[in-house]
C-alpha cells in the first residue's frame, strides 16, 4: 500500500514535469487575430501565419513568467528524482518528504508564473486584440500545477514503515 502511494505521487509528479516542459517550450499560450491573420504566442516566440519569430522586445512579465516556469520545471524534476528514491533500499522518509516539498514548491512557482501571465494578458492584450483567447500551452500549465500540488501532497504524506516484528510480551519462566 505504501509503495503504491509513493508510486502514485511519483507518477503524478512525472506527468506534471512533462506538462510543465511542454507548456514552457511551446508557442500556444495565447491565440489572436493580427491584421486579419491568425497569430499565436508563447513565452519565447510569436507566430503569424505559421511563421515564428523570437520576441524582439524584453518585457518584464515575459521574463518573470519564463523564470518562474523554468524554476518550476527544475523543482519538479528534483521532486520526481527524490520521489523515485522511495523505491531504493534503505532510503529515509526525509528524502521522499523533501521530494514532496519540491513538488509543492514547483506548483507554487508555476502558479506564480501563470498568475503573472494571466494578469498582464487580460489587462494589456485583452484590450489590444479584440479576438483573442488563451490556448492549449497555457491550459496544460494549469493542469501541471494541479498535478504538481497533488504529487507533492501525496509524497509528503508518505510514511515508510520498516518490517520490524512487534515486541512480544511472552515471558519464559
Amino acid at each position: 500500500m505504501l509503495y503504491s502511494l509513493a508510486g502514485g505521487g511519483t507518477l503524478c509528479g512525472v506527468a506534471a514535469l512533462v506538462l510543465l516542459i511542454v507548456s514552457t517550450a511551446t508557442d500556444f499560450w495565447m491565440q489572436y487575430r493580427y491584421s486579419g491573420s491568425s497569430a499565436n504566442q508563447g513565452l519565447w516566440r510569436f507566430c503569424i501565419n505559421h511563421k515564428c519569430h523570437a520576441h524582439t522586445i524584453t518585457v518584464a512579465f515575459w521574463d518573470a513568467t519564463r523564470a518562474f516556469m523554468l524554476l518550476a520545471v527544475l523543482s519538479c524534476f528534483a521532486g520526481v528524482v527524490l520521489g523515485l528514491s522511495a523505491f531504493t533500499n534503505g532510503t529515509k522518509n526525509r528524502r521522499v518528504r523533501t521530494g514532496g516539498i519540491a513538488l509543492v514548491l514547483s506548483g507554487f512557482l508555476a502558479l506564480l508564473a501563470l498568475a503573472i501571465y494571466t494578469g498582464v494578458t487580460v489587462t494589456f492584450f485583452g484590450k489590444r486584440f479584440v479576438d483573442w483567447r488563451f490556448s492549449w500551452s497555457y491550459i496544460i500549465g494549469w493542469v501541471a500545477i494541479i498535478l504538481a500540488f497533488a504529487a507533492g501532497i501525496i509524497l509528503c504524506a508518505y510514511q515508510r514503515t520498516t518490517a520490524e516484528p512487534p515486541p512480544s510480551n511472552n515471558q519464559d519462566s
